[in-house]
């Protein structure tokens, strides 16, 4: 049975084991994000490029509309929407077995900006039985507060990242990644606030806000191992865990398994489960018991204790004729999540009750990703 090129383009770039530039594409995608009283959603558009034999670049603009009215801004503020717009030029050099990828990418909206510059190394060994790949990124963010034209706050970051890759036999390939990031300067949310108990009433469940105070650095580590195993029929099964933890007692860990089916000759059918679990931060608390409780106060429910099961799934659907003469083969894409959000430590406060009663937050969300992807 003829084994599709959708499938094998899959296989490639799941697991890269030789050192290949990627083909000239474009692609076109539509991303929504529906949860917890925010929605995200907007376009997106890549286009990649062979220079010869040696060299591939590409070119990516990426949108984001936010509109939110989270349980966070309705309890201190009010609903607020935005926009962000990514731009991003990446630059693929290829040399006998290595490669060597530049990136630059600059992100900005009404109170943030962002510049990024990643550097990667790919080399094959072995026969191309095994991949080590280095990388490093450096960003720089300018940090401002709507309403607030004398805010003006800095911050960057340092990521380090090593990767191996080994294709053990002919069904199975694993791999391995291990991350360092160090962040410094302004790392807090400049609209975000923190409650206490309000000592100043009769009331002991009453309470105020104030604003949040997060440390000037932070470092992290994580390290991730993911495999995939090639059964019969072109089908497979893929899976992997990931531990992280962080200068601020932030410790998660994340299970990942999936299945892909290839359908007759065009399609690809995926499933995928994913379970996360996170300790919070360790001045991370949903109410404190005075003003200024501590050095460092934080309510961001992103920092508490909690965990989300994902499942997902979606199809691919390979154009062997678009009907265009300059494009040589295609495919369409969808793929839904569903996200069940469910936290230990962080209280609902659009529930009137008294202070450290009101019920514990869990909400719902669905991700949509459609896109169609050209080769040229």
């Amino acid at each position: 049975m003829r084994i599709s090129f959708f499938f094998l383009l899959w296989i490639l770039g799941s697991c890269s084991y030789a050192a290949v530039l990627p083909e000239d594409r474009a692609d076109v995608l539509y991303h929504n994000y529906d949860g917890g009283g925010v929605e995200i959603s907007g376009p997106s558009i890549l286009v990649r490029k062979k220079f010869g034999d040696f060299v591939s670049a590409s070119v990516n603009h990426y949108v984001d509309n936010v509109s939110s009215a989270s349980v966070d801004v309705l309890t201190s503020a009010s609903r607020y929407s935005e926009k962000r717009d990514e731009n991003s030029l990446a630059v693929d050099i290829l040399h006998n077995s290595s490669t060597i990828a530049v990136s630059l990418i600059n992100s900005q909206e009404s109170d943030f900006d962002a510049s990024t510059f990643s550097l990667g190394f790919t080399q094959d060994m072995f026969g191309d039985l095994t991949t080590v790949s280095m990388g490093f990124s450096r960003g720089d963010n300018t940090v401002g507060r709507n309403g607030d034209a004398d805010f003006d706050e800095q911050s960057d970051s340092r990521s380090y990242r090593l990767g191996v890759s080994q294709i053990f036999t002919k069904d199975l390939i694993v791999s391995f990644s291990l991350e360092s990031v160090t962040d410094e300067g302004f790392l807090s949310n400049p609209y975000r606030s923190v409650r206490y108990l309000d000592t100043s009433t009769p009331d002991p469940g009453d309470f105020v806000f104030q604003s949040e105070v997060y440390p000037r650095t932070r470092t992290s580590t994580a390290f991730a191992m993911r495999g995939r195993y090639f059964l019969e029929r072109r089908s497979a099964l893929n899976g992997g865990i990931r531990f992280y933890s962080d200068s601020w007692g932030i410790e998660s860990t994340t299970l990942e398994a999936g299945y892909t089916w290839p359908h007759e000759e065009r399609w690809i059918i995926e499933a995928s489960l994913r379970f996360y679990e996170q300790q919070k931060a360790d001045f991370y608390n949903d109410l404190f018991a005075f003003e200024n409780a501590q050095n460092f106060l934080a309510r961001d429910k992103e920092l508490s204790t909690f965990q989300s099961i994902t499942l997902g799934g979606g199809f691919s659907y390979e154009l062997d004729n678009t009907g265009w003469s300059w494009i040589k083969r295609g495919s369409l894409n969808f793929y839904f999540d569903h996200i069940m959000f469910d936290y230990d430590d962080f209280r609902d406060l659009t529930v009137t009750a008294s202070a450290g009663s009101e019920p514990l937050y869990s909400f719902n969300a669905n991700v949509i990703r459609a896109f169609a992807s050209f080769w040229f």
